[in-house]
Protein backbone atom coordinates (compact mmCIF):
# COMPACT_ATOMS: atom_id res chain seq x y z
CA UNK A 1 0.00 0.00 0.00
CA UNK A 2 1.21 3.46 -0.92
CA UNK A 3 1.91 5.73 2.08
CA UNK A 4 0.16 8.56 0.22
CA UNK A 5 -2.98 6.57 -0.56
CA UNK A 6 -6.33 8.23 0.20
CA UNK A 7 -8.51 5.86 2.23
CA UNK A 8 -12.29 6.05 2.23
CA UNK A 9 -15.00 4.23 4.12
CA UNK A 10 -18.46 4.67 2.61
CA UNK A 11 -21.24 5.06 5.16
CA UNK A 12 -19.42 4.14 8.39
CA UNK A 13 -21.67 3.04 11.24
CA UNK A 14 -23.11 5.65 13.62
CA UNK A 15 -21.27 3.82 16.42
CA UNK A 16 -17.92 4.30 14.67
CA UNK A 17 -18.64 8.01 14.14
CA UNK A 18 -19.55 8.35 17.82
CA UNK A 19 -16.35 6.62 18.96
CA UNK A 20 -14.32 8.96 16.73
CA UNK A 21 -16.17 11.96 18.17
CA UNK A 22 -16.97 13.31 14.69
CA UNK A 23 -19.79 15.58 15.93
CA UNK A 24 -17.24 17.50 18.03
CA UNK A 25 -14.85 18.16 15.13
CA UNK A 26 -14.80 21.57 13.42
CA UNK A 27 -16.80 22.05 10.20
CA UNK A 28 -15.34 23.21 6.88
CA UNK A 29 -17.54 24.59 4.08
CA UNK A 30 -16.58 25.41 0.51
CA UNK A 31 -18.53 26.27 -2.61
CA UNK A 32 -17.76 24.98 -6.11
CA UNK A 33 -14.12 25.69 -6.87
CA UNK A 34 -10.80 24.14 -7.88
CA UNK A 35 -7.53 24.58 -5.99
CA UNK A 36 -4.20 22.86 -5.26
CA UNK A 37 -3.64 21.51 -1.75
CA UNK A 38 -0.87 19.83 0.24
CA UNK A 39 -1.50 17.95 3.47
CA UNK A 40 1.15 18.76 6.08
CA UNK A 41 -0.71 16.55 8.60
CA UNK A 42 -3.02 13.58 8.16
CA UNK A 43 -6.63 14.72 7.89
CA UNK A 44 -9.66 12.59 8.69
CA UNK A 45 -12.95 14.02 7.51
CA UNK A 46 -16.60 13.03 7.40
CA UNK A 47 -18.63 14.49 4.54
CA UNK A 48 -22.00 15.90 5.62
CA UNK A 49 -23.06 17.17 2.19
CA UNK A 50 -21.74 17.96 -1.26
CA UNK A 51 -19.46 16.21 -3.69
CA UNK A 52 -15.79 16.71 -4.57
CA UNK A 53 -12.98 15.12 -6.53
CA UNK A 54 -9.41 14.94 -5.25
CA UNK A 55 -6.64 14.18 -7.75
CA UNK A 56 -3.25 13.32 -6.24
CA UNK A 57 -0.32 14.85 -8.18
CA UNK A 58 0.81 11.32 -9.09
CA UNK A 59 -2.49 9.48 -9.16
CA UNK A 60 -6.01 8.99 -10.34
CA UNK A 61 -8.95 11.23 -9.37
CA UNK A 62 -11.23 9.99 -6.60
CA UNK A 63 -14.70 11.41 -5.95
CA UNK A 64 -16.25 11.62 -2.48
CA UNK A 65 -19.62 12.68 -1.15
CA UNK A 66 -22.13 12.59 1.66
CA UNK A 67 -21.55 9.81 4.16
CA UNK A 68 -17.89 9.22 3.29
CA UNK A 69 -15.22 9.01 5.99
CA UNK A 70 -11.98 9.94 4.24
CA UNK A 71 -8.36 9.90 5.40
CA UNK A 72 -5.89 12.10 3.52
CA UNK A 73 -2.28 11.21 4.43
CA UNK A 74 0.36 13.74 5.47
CA UNK A 75 2.60 14.61 2.53
CA UNK A 76 -0.14 14.26 -0.11
CA UNK A 77 -0.12 16.94 -2.81
CA UNK A 78 -3.30 17.09 -4.83
CA UNK A 79 -5.89 19.20 -6.60
CA UNK A 80 -9.34 19.61 -5.09
CA UNK A 81 -12.37 20.19 -7.29
CA UNK A 82 -15.55 20.96 -5.36
CA UNK A 83 -18.39 19.86 -7.65
CA UNK A 84 -21.29 20.58 -5.26
CA UNK A 85 -20.93 22.82 -2.18
CA UNK A 86 -19.21 20.79 0.54
CA UNK A 87 -19.71 20.70 4.30
CA UNK A 88 -17.53 18.31 6.28
CA UNK A 89 -16.30 17.62 9.78
CA UNK A 90 -12.50 17.36 9.91
CA UNK A 91 -9.66 16.54 12.28
CA UNK A 92 -5.89 16.79 11.82
CA UNK A 93 -3.68 14.19 13.47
Amino acid sequence: MNDLEIRCEHRPSPAKLEVLGVDDWPVWKKGPSRFPWRYEQTETCYVLRGRFTVTPDAGEPQTFGRGDLVIFPAGLSCTWEVLEAVEKHYRFD
